[in-house]
């Protein structure tokens, strides 16, 4: 007798997986070539208010550097030499391992996409994890040394206090801006903005900044909007897939180019809900998971589908670039855009205060500062999601996002949720353990009733 599942659902690829694979090559081809156009590069992090290094002109091309971890931990063989030069260099196994991977590619001087390490012309950094400002000012002293281009950093405080509270009756958190807090970042990015025009001898167009802000809302809307298509039955995308799409936001926020891919993948998974086309063929039971994944290890969400489950997100791809807002009972919602809401944009600090209460309302900007919001978020998409299980990475590679992961899971034990966690790291393949983590998955398969 064949154990095989049969297909309760009618699958099939998504239309838009060539155009997907093509932008993300573009992306990382214009930056390498940015300088041969006469354009500008910079580097620094996914969680980034991009619109105002856009202000500076149409030829102003990132290089984000979580993706870029990411991308160079999928390869493990070229990932092992960026582990060895930084490790050679002094630098800790025990520091965030996205870091170490963009500091070894730079010291072995090659690009993970073909071609020497292209450096920038300056790093733009928003600090809300212990690491963020410190990456960047270590690549710039590495960039000195070893190339003669140690590019200005330029970094942003974000630690102003938590954006959700918790409503002690209802249990539920709400919104609630700190509106001074507000104030001090904005207040830093005018600061900013006339040190990067004597840097760059290029002025700040505002006509430019606004346009590449209603991208950025809109990019980040478009996405918290195809999440929550996936709490239909079946769930139209997979996380492995999801783990694909999400990243345009990671990568430029700021693009309308990836405003025109989002509208169209909206379409295109709006349409696979109305039709019930499945991401698994097979799906019997769903359950999530939290943070990043071992990136070099993505056949692990595969192995879960041979039982007929589906993975179908986490609390970090749905919530990393999408925001969202809380309902009174709890929903999570799309926070509305500036543009929904009514606003005109009409002028710099205007602007720049609607994208700092954006970027403010991420919820891993959250998980820094109090942990307890992050087990009560996995709580809400479980049930909003309908899910029958979670899984939790403790994840030795990102120390920010994996704070209070035991307290969460012990959290979510008590309210009587399956849980089933496995050690690992995002962005180092020698902390994983693809067999044991298997079996682990192999107990907690059969323990929601699944062979």
């Amino acid at each position: 007798m064949s154990n095989e599942l049969k297909a309760k659902y009618p699958s099939e690829p998504l239309k838009c997986w060539k155009k997907a694979k093509e932008l993300r090559e573009k992306y990382y081809r214009d930056y390498a070539m940015a300088h041969e156009k006469g354009g500008i590069r910079w580097s620094g992090g996914a969680n980034n208010i991009e619109p105002i290094p856009a202000a500076f002109g149409k030829d102003v091309y990132p290089l984000t550097g979580e993706p870029y971890g990411a991308s160079i931990a999928y390869d493990k063989p070229f990932a092992a030499k960026c582990h060895a030069a930084a490790e050679e260099a002094g630098y800790p196994r025990d520091l965030c391992a996205y870091m170490r991977n963009y500091w070894g590619s730079m010291l072995i001087n090659k690009f993970a996409f073909g071609g020497p390490y292209q450096h920038p012309d300056f790093y733009w950094q928003f600090h809300v994890c212990s690491s963020h400002a410190k990456w960047y000012q270590e690549a710039s002293r590495i960039g000195s040394k070893i190339a003669a281009k140690g590019a200005p950093v330029f970094v942003t405080d974000l630690g102003v206090g938590p954006y959700f509270l918790k409503n002690e009756k209802t249990g539920h958190y709400y919104a609630a801006p700190n509106e001074n807090g507000i104030r001090y970042v904005v207040n830093q990015l005018h600061e900013h903005i006339e040190k990067l025009e004597k840097l760059l001898g290029r002025p700040f167009q505002d006509e430019l900044f606004f346009e590449a802000a209603e991208n950025y809302w809109e990019n980040i809307s478009l996405w918290t909007r195809i999440c929550l298509l996936n709490q239909a039955i079946p769930a139209p995308l997979d996380e492995k897939t999801i783990f694909s799409l999400y990243v345009f936001l990671a990568l430029n926020k700021a693009s309308g180019e990836f405003v025109e891919f989002h509208r169209e993948l909206l379409d295109e998974v709006q349409d696979r809900v109305d039709r019930g086309i499945a991401a698994l063929p097979t799906e019997r039971a769903r359950i999530m998971d939290d943070i990043q994944p071992p990136w070099g290890f993505l056949q692990l969400y595969r192995y879960i589908e041979k039982f007929g489950c589906v993975c179908i997100g986490s609390v970090y791809s749905f919530g990393l670039m999408g925001i969202w807002d809380i309902d009174e009972d709890g929903t999570l919602k799309p926070k509305a855009t500036p543009k929904e809401r009514g606003i005109e944009i009409k002028d710099r600090d205007q602007c720049l205060t609607l994208l700092v209460d954006t970027i403010l309302a991420n919820i891993w900007s959250q998980n820094i500062i109090e942990q307890s919001f992050k087990a009560y978020l996995m709580e809400r998409v479980y049930e909003q999601w309908h899910c029958e299980g979670i899984m939790i990475h403790f994840n030795r590679g990102c120390e920010g996002l994996t704070m209070g992961a035991a307290e969460q899971r012990l959290y979510l034990a008590e309210k009587g949720i399956p849980v089933v966690g496995y050690e690992g790291n995002m962005g180092d393949e020698r902390e994983f353990d693809l067999a044991e983590t298997e079996e682990k998955i192999n107990a907690f398969m059969e323990s929601l009733g699944l062979k």
